[in-house]
């Protein structure tokens, strides 16, 4: 007998998956052009000022300090519950939820992988990037800083550039990066210049940064998404090799699914023999048992009945011998009537 498996709801995704997308025809994937590869030269260029003008003590050191002392938390103190929750927008794990969520539906809507995918290659490379960037340099923060003019690099810090810009950079502006129509990627590139620029601002504001971390920042989110293009071949063979996956793993699981597993035909049961009833029974008595059951079976003394004759009633012991007449006695094997 053959078995139907029922769908489960990872074959519903796949099987939504399948079918033909919805996005519109002309939209392609963004590749590397000439225009994209200066900018990006440019911005890798001004990465590495940035870090030079720290190493070296420069202005922008100097820059740092006096923001320090300046101390924004103390001068604006009304702002300082909104810039709280505000920063939020740059932590890396409810950025990514929130924007995992709305790429997964994008995902679901047209039938394609790339824009998870997009993401998750986007934040592997903001952990390894900046990530590395970080403990490789070392730089103590404001609230940490051991001697007043110094870069305070190498130290044992990790803070340049930093991860809440550089997250809201990368995190948001994925969302430009993959939007379907000219229009929806301004719009959405200007929002997710806004919100990184404000992230950046506040950890100035709290006093967690100094403001060439979050200058570098901005410009190592940037820098991810720029790259991007470059990475898209690699994304559609991955989303290529989920498809075959699932192929295989589909044929595997038909394989065992197609054979035949022998039932054995359950047996019938046996009838019911009733007794028909008498005008003293007003129940149902099935037959009597067997005589090889019933002799290894001890007698059974039934709750005194009505009188019955001496002659009705059957020998107890082998010898044959009769107890004593009883006036409420009556046939073994049957019924007691009911009474009045």
């Amino acid at each position: 007998m053959r078995t139907e498996r029922k769908p489960t709801r990872l074959d519903r995704v796949f099987a939504r998956l399948d079918r033909e997308p919805e996005r519109p025809a002309h939209i392609d994937m963004p590749r590397m052009s000439r225009h994209r590869t200066v900018l990006f030269g440019s911005t890798l260029a001004f990465y590495v000022a940035i870090v030079w003008a720290v190493v070296i003590t420069s202005w922008l050191v100097r820059l740092d300090w006096r923001v320090m002392f300046f101390r924004p938390y103390e001068q604006w103190a009304q702002l300082h519950a909104f810039v709280d929750y505000y920063v939020v927008l740059g932590q890396r794990g409810p950025t990514a939820v929130m924007v995992a969520a709305w790429l997964g539906w994008r995902s679901w809507r047209q039938h394609t992988l790339r824009p998870l995918l997009a993401l998750g290659v986007s934040l592997l490379l903001l952990n390894i990037t900046v990530g590395a960037a970080k403990y490789g340099m070392g730089r103590l923060g404001p609230h940490y800083a051991t001697e007043i003019g110094s870069s305070e690099m190498w130290l044992g810090g990790s803070i340049f550039p930093s991860g809440h810009t550089a997250n809201a950079v990368v995190t948001w502006g994925i969302l430009a990066y993959l939007a379907s129509t000219p229009r929806a990627r301004r719009w959405l590139s200007a929002l997710s210049a806004v919100t990184s620029l404000g992230v950046g601002l506040s950890t100035v504001y709290l006093g967690t940064h100094w403001l060439s971390d979050v200058l570098l920042g901005w410009v190592a989110g940037l820098l991810i998404l720029l790259a991007l293009p470059w990475f898209e071949p690699m994304i559609a063979r991955a989303e290529d090799r989920i498809f075959d996956w699932r192929d295989r793993w589909r044929e595997r699981r038909s394989a065992r699914q197609g054979r035949t597993v022998p039932v054995a035909p359950l047996p019938a049961a046996a009838p019911v023999m009733l007794r028909p009833l008498t005008d003293r029974e007003d129940t149902a008595v099935p037959e009597p048992v067997s005589a090889s059951r019933s002799a290894t079976r001890s007698p059974v003394y039934l709750a005194p009945g009505p009188h019955t004759g001496r002659a009705e009633r059957t020998p107890v012991t082998p010898t044959g011998s009769r107890r004593p007449s009883h006036g409420e006695r009556h046939p073994r094997g049957s019924a007691p009537s009911a009474r009045p």
